[in-house]
């Protein structure tokens, strides 16, 4: 699906904001209410949009420490890998893992209470899967940026 500078514009409003209301898109944009829920909900057909989902202060719910984990598997065949993704799917403490170029396989964003709460996390969790040779953890000092919107 092409996007047109209308669909663009509400993917931009529903980044911003997920729960404002058809009407309000329809005056921003000075277009029919009817007009603007027939985009969305085609947008959502075409798995544009894919959620909607609320996000969360963690300071607010104790999870104060962000880490960046390398992690280099042993092997690098079809199974290792995808036994590896399986199992990183299970943590719940992990908020994004991309497989990568370059001297690991895959950084992880893991967010826990405390470096107390991660060494408990990479001992009994990360580090028990099977086919790990090395982590390597960098930890967040200050968060300069953190958005869930794509530019369009």
């Amino acid at each position: 699906m092409r996007l047109d500078q209308t669909d663009k514009a509400i993917l931009n409003l529903l980044q911003n904001d997920a729960k404002i209301t058809t009407k309000e898109i329809a005056f921003r944009l000075q277009l029919s209410m009817t007009a603007i829920h027939e985009r969305i909900k085609k947008l959502e057909r075409e798995e544009i949009i894919t959620k909607y989902v609320a996000l969360i202060n963690k300071k607010k719910v104790e999870k104060n420490l962000m880490v960046f984990c390398h992690v280099k598997l042993s092997k690098h065949n079809k199974e290792t890998l995808s036994k590896f993704e399986r199992e990183i799917l299970q943590l719940p403490e992990i908020l994004e893992c991309a497989h990568v170029s370059g001297d690991y396989d895959y950084i992880l964003k893991i967010y826990v209470k405390n470096m107390e709460a991660y060494r408990d996390f990479l001992v009994h969790k990360l580090t028990a899967i099977d086919g790990i040779s090395n982590t390597h953890g960098m930890f967040t000092v200050n968060e300069v940026k953190s958005s869930t919107q794509i530019f369009l």
